[in-house]
């Protein structure tokens, strides 16, 4: 039974109606979502620390605008450009952001027609040979921007390797300005370690000198040799803590020369600057990590509009030349034949796979907003945990300082004591551990304070340069 031409034209128009409301997609806008989200806890997060750091001097140093301002060390600076260019960690982020590149140019390759050649030749006994030449251009028409969709998410994943790129950039540099303090802790903390074995030995060869004149006891003796030997033990661990500070440097480089550093790092900490003066030009949405989290909600959100749109119906068109000849030379389209196809297809029935894969993918976008989410939510967590300590150290650090100049003063009274013989020496040895103690943990906290200078930056989106 033959189906007159209205009744037909009739069902494609239900049939394309039905379609077009399979495909309409009622989604929350994820991406507006987190920008709103970002944006409003930037602005209340900034407006809490200014407002607590305008109380405190350290809000007025320089501002920074780059995380490497934060310390103008040449010769770090210049680990630090040699390290960006040849960390193998830092690379592999380089080449996925090649790769992205590569994969937007398959993606958009789908919106370009496709030109198809080709060039056959048969031989049948009892016949003339025959030749055969064609060229197919072919095209499917992006009527509902399907294909444009996914070459615009493609683009995002583009970005957002990009923003990946940049953090571990920031990341690198980030370790080799820590693995710099850390030279110079280790430093200090041998030559705490050395003068505290030096005035032990004084005091060692004090007490055998008393002790073989009938001054002094066994005790005393053997409690000096204790501290001695408990104190040359700390020195050998710290000296190899030394060493394995100068090659993790070298190994961030990503060079290895078997030699020693070829700088000689100062024992004395450098001047770190505190990021907390740069705060008001600062918001999250400068840190790579949410960017890079941001561009996957943009990219999930294009492939998700892709896969409604695929139960689309879609246009094709193609055209080709065809030329057969009983030679190689007549059969190259001297005199072809032309042809020319335009189809309409749309998809029926496939078991629900076009339809999952679009739940799918919705549910992958929602996914990527709710990792957004808890991105944004740890950076704001990272930021209010190193201004904190900001804080806090700068008081241990006052407190360490003054408790330092009063053990000191202390440890000069009891070894006058002690050679008048007014104490003995388990009190003086007592006095001369806590002097170094605290010496060493101030140093610790110094460390710790510069180090969390470095953090905070990070955390407030500072990095390098986009062209280191």
């Amino acid at each position: 039974m033959k189906v007159k031409p209205a009744l037909r034209n009739a069902m494609l128009a239900l049939m394309v109606s039905t379609l077009l409301g399979c495909s309409s997609v009622d989604y929350a806008n994820y991406s507006d979502q987190a920008s709103q989200t970002e944006a409003d806890l930037s602005q209340r997060l900034l407006t809490q620390l200014l407002a607590d750091s305008q109380a405190d001097d350290a809000s007025s140093a320089v501002a920074v605008a780059k995380l490497t301002d934060l310390v103008n060390v040449p010769e770090l600076q210049q680990f630090i450009t040699t390290a960006l260019e040849n960390n193998p960690s830092l690379q592999q982020s380089v080449v996925a952001l090649n790769m992205a590149y590569a994969q937007h140019g398959i993606t958009s390759a789908s919106r370009l027609p496709s030109v198809d050649a080709g060039f056959s030749g048969s031989a049948t006994e009892d016949s003339d040979d025959s030749y055969t030449t064609d060229i197919t251009v072919s095209w499917e028409l992006d009527l509902w921007q399907k294909i444009a969709d996914s070459s615009n998410a493609a683009l995002k994943d583009i970005a957002s390797s990009q923003a990946s790129l940049q953090s571990a950039k920031d990341l690198v540099a980030a370790n080799v300005m820590r693995s710099w303090l850390d030279i110079s802790l280790q430093q200090q903390l041998v030559t705490i370690e050395t003068q505290r074995l030096a005035v032990l030995e004084n005091n060692r060869a004090l007490i055998l000198a008393r002790y073989r004149v009938g001054l002094g006891n066994l005790e005393d003796l053997d409690n000096a040799n204790t501290s001695a030997a408990s104190t040359r033990a700390t020195l050998a661990s710290y000296q190899e803590q030394l060493a394995q500070s100068k090659r993790d440097l070298t190994l961030l480089t990503g060079e290895w020369t078997g030699n020693d550093l070829g700088v000689n790092i100062a024992a004395a900490f450098p001047t770190v600057l505190n990021p907390i003066s740069s705060l008001g030009q600062q918001n999250l949405g400068r840190r790579p990590d949410i960017k890079t989290a941001f561009y996957n909600i943009e990219a999930e959100s294009l492939r998700t509009d892709a896969a409604y749109k695929a139960m689309l119906p879609s246009i094709s068109l193609s055209a080709s030349l065809t030329d057969m000849a009983e030679s190689p030379s007549d059969a190259l389209l001297t005199g072809p034949l032309w042809s020319a196809l335009g189809q309409l297809s749309a998809p029926l029935f496939q078991g629900g796979l076009l339809k999952s894969q679009a739940e799918l993918a919705r549910l992958t976008t929602e996914q990527s907003y709710w990792i957004y989410q808890d991105t944004l939510l740890t950076a704001v967590n990272e930021v209010e945990n190193s201004v904190g300590q900001e804080y806090s150290l700068a008081k241990q650090q006052q407190y360490l300082t003054e408790a330092q100049m009063s053990a000191e003063r202390s440890f000069v009274s009891y070894e006058e004591k002690y050679r008048q013989g007014l104490v003995d020496i388990f009190d003086l040895l007592t006095v001369q551990q806590q002097t170094y103690d605290i010496e060493a943990q101030l140093a610790n906290t110094i460390y710790n304070r510069l180090i969390n200078r470095i953090d905070l930056g990070l955390a407030l989106g500072l990095g390098v340069s986009h062209e280191a």
